[in-house]
This record gives C-alpha cells, structure tokens and sequence, in this order.
C-alpha cells in the first residue's frame, strides 16, 4: 500500500514489476495488489512445487521457474524445506534454519540459475516500476550484483531482516548501506522490508 500511494501519486496506476522469490501468488505477495488493478510483471520462484499456483492464480504474468545468482553459475543446489518459505540456495544459511528445528529440510534439488540484470534484460517488457526481492538469504549479492545504471527501477522492496523463528530479527544494515551507494533513499519500513526510492528518479516526478 505504500508503494501504491507512491505510485498514483505519480500517474502509474498499473505498474510493472519483478518479483524475486514469490512463495505464493496472492498470500504475503508484494505485488498481488498491482496485478489485480491491471499491472503485469515477471514472478521468479526457484521451488518448482509453487509454480503450478502460481501460473494459475497469475495467468497474465510471466512466470519462471528460476534461481537467481549473483556471478556466472549457470545451476546451483536449492534447500527446500517443508515450510517453503524458508527454503533457500545459501548452504549455510540452510543448515542454521534445519538446527532451529522449527522447519525440516526435506530435499535438496538443481535448479537453472539467471543473473539479475539478465532478467531484467531478456525477460522483462520494459523497465520495471518495482523489483521485490525475497530470496532468504542472498538478497545482498544479487542487490549488490545488479547493474543499477543501467537499468534503474525507480522503487525496490527488500527484506532487510535476518531470519529467526520468533520474529526477533536485526535489521540488514548492509542492504541499506548498499542502496545508499546505488543512488537510493528509504522511502518506507515495516522493518521486516524495506522500500528503497531511486533519488533521481523521485526528484524528477515534482511538478
């Protein structure tokens, strides 16, 4: 809802969009609310046991069954968990979850992987007015991967939060000291995500 009021305020009712880690199509989704008022994007999920949902609650986006990786790797081991919003590519970050013993990790399986700025350039229509990224655990390389110059998307969502099982979490600060360098100011927080604005762009909607 913060986005949105940022967005009619400027003109654009019906964004575009890309999703990274979308987990379910409507529940908890940062980008639902867009695609109901007519906005179409890309949704990128690496568990391919959520895609037949999501291909069917979002027939009009564009959904790939994808990873997304930081450097050249073309395929990388992906850690599902019986709660699939915790599964993650991050080795590591999957052991500390699977000794919480909160969730089980139930499989390990390959998965293709794509470059952000890949995506951005060979399967998005245009620009995206957002990028949400949720991809537990390697959301700062891929943010810090991202080729910003070049394509500039005015508002990004990120969970800046660490993970835990009793949502007690410390802030990323890494993620926002990053977007600062990027050329990006917080708009908004719920502390779990954080809502970062492109300065040039923002500075360019004043009438």
């Amino acid at each position: 809802m913060i986005i949105d009021f940022l967005l009619i305020g400027v003109g654009i009712k019906s964004p575009l969009y890309l999703e990274l880690g979308v987990f379910h199509p409507r529940n908890g989704s940062n980008t639902y609310k867009f695609y109901v008022k007519g906005g179409r994007g890309v949704l990128v999920e690496a568990d391919r046991s959520l895609i037949p949902a999501i291909k069917i609650e979002r027939p009009l986006d564009k959904v790939l069954h994808l990873g997304v990786t930081f450097n050249d790797e073309k395929t990388a081991t992906f850690y599902v968990f019986d709660e699939p919003s915790v599964s993650s590519f991050d080795k590591e970050e999957a052991k500390r979850r699977n000794a919480m013993g909160v969730h089980k990790l139930i499989r390990e399986e390959h998965v293709v992987l794509k470059n952000l700025n890949q995506i951005l350039d060979e399967d998005c229509s245009g620009l995206p007015h957002i990028l949400s990224i949720d991809i537990e655990g390697l959301d700062y390389q891929v943010l810090k991967s991202w080729d910003e110059v070049l394509f500039p998307v005015p508002i990004v969502c990120a969970e800046t939060c660490s993970y835990s099982n009793d949502h007690i979490k410390e802030k990323d600060q890494a993620i926002l000291d990053l977007m600062e360098t990027k050329g990006y100011f917080v708009y908004g927080d719920t502390y779990i995500n954080t809502i970062f604005v492109h300065k040039a762009w923002f500075q360019s909607q004043k009438k």
